[in-house]
């Protein structure tokens, strides 16, 4: 199964690293179990690609890789590398039971990465990535190129990089914005020009890989769409180093909802994306902000009057996700303070109270006094209120 007959199809291909990037997020450390159960809910979901780790770095992650390679089904298996011989050999070695397998490698190309980490020259690092790409061709053809740092490199020398790991045999080309540096303008534009100067650009798939230091990693990812890459690096939660990684839900979500827009769609079940962001909540221990995009728990919920009244008329006026297309069960009226009649009546309504607007007036005076006193007000809060006298 080779990735790179999509090229500028209208499909972008979900490379989920939660299992690799996500589990570096700072205190987050999952057992094979907890990886083996994450990894079989990823292609329950429909994702085309899951990094199982950096093999050489641990037997641990040995382990896992090898592990889920040989468990997991109808999905691509990658292992993260160093552009390393060594790295090489025995990521290839834990990817061997996979039914496909990719080899990711390559090192950094800004020249503050080449100066202060690698310590290279532009062309000695040009080599190094050229021949870890030759030697990783001969266990699979099926090959990611990462240009570390891409977002604060130089263009030309970026160019130079692509076409020659291309020509000698990457097959998808990874523009890493390492340190969340890019805004979505720049980030889209450095996609689109790599694809307009490398005279081989057409034999590589482009993926774009963010990281949310200023909360552009979903934007960014999107602008590199926008730009022609066709494969997203993603993870659950949007859970990662430092700030995190692009969200998994919110890009699937984002392409779906604006398919005017960008024209493209994945392979994933959107239905299943709230129970999978539970999942790794669950056991990663990376708790979901109530406020998070598409998967937060306020994310169908509304407590204002004016909000209330819109989504009981008509949801669209203040709601563009429909709650079950993510596997929520519906949109949730919190009575607070600032709900108004509206949502009071039709809560009361669910419970199987009707009144008359003398009754109803006189309910929705003693509701305002217990709102002011609580944050929300529950079902049995209105149950005593109705029964009161």
């Amino acid at each position: 199964m080779n990735e790179s007959t999509h090229l500028m199809s209208d499909r972008v291909l979900v490379f989920d690293t939660t299992l690799r990037d996500g589990e570096q997020s700072p205190g987050v450390s999952l057992k094979l179990p907890q990886k083996l159960e994450i990894g079989h809910a990823l292609v329950d979901l429909g994702v085309d690609i899951i990094e199982a780790g950096f093999p050489i770095s641990s037997p641990g992650d040995f382990e896992s890789v090898h592990t889920l390679a040989k468990e997991l089904k109808g999905v691509t298996i990658c292992g993260l590398t160093r552009a390393r011989e060594k790295d090489i050999d025995v990521a290839a070695e834990a990817l061997q039971p996979a039914e496909s397998r990719r080899i990711h490698t390559g090192l950094g190309v800004s020249d503050n990465h080449l100066e202060h980490k690698l310590r290279m020259t532009r062309e000695q690092a040009l080599e190094v990535g050229v021949n870890a790409v030759k030697h990783a061709r001969q266990y699979t053809d099926n090959i990611e190129y990462f240009m570390e740092d891409s977002g604060r490199a130089d263009r030309e020398y970026v160019f130079r990089v692509v076409e020659s790991v291309i020509a000698a045999g990457a097959n998808t080309i990874n523009v890493p914005d390492t340190t969340g540096y890019t805004f979505p303008t720049e980030y889209g534009s450095l996609i689109r020009e790599i694809r307009e100067n490398v005279p081989n650009s057409d034999k590589a798939v482009f993926s774009c890989h963010c990281h949310n230091d200023l909360g552009m990693a979903t934007a960014n990812t999107l602008a590199g769409v926008l730009g022609g890459a066709r494969q997203v690096e993603v993870t659950v939660n949007g859970i990662g180093e430092r700030a995190g990684n692009t969200s998994l839900e919110e890009v699937v979500v984002a392409l779906k909802i604006r398919q005017d827009l960008f024209g493209v769609d994945t392979r994933v079940n959107p239905a299943k994306l709230l129970g999978l962001s539970k999942l790794v909540s669950r056991l990663s221990g990376m708790i979901v902000q109530r406020n998070k995009a598409v998967v937060g728990a306020n994310a169908y919920a509304h407590s204002s009057g004016i909000h209330q009244d819109g989504v009981l008329k008509e949801r669209s006026t203040y709601e563009i996700i429909a709650p079950e297309m993510v596997g929520a069960e519906k949109s949730e009226i919190i009575l607070t303070a600032r709900s108004g009649r509206h949502g009071l009546k039709h809560r009361l309504l669910e419970l199987g109270f009707n009144f008359g607007d003398d009754r109803f007036e006189e309910l929705y005076a003693k509701f305002l006094e217990i709102a002011d006193q609580k944050t929300e007000v529950l079902d049995e809060d209105l149950r005593s209120l109705v029964t009161a006298r």
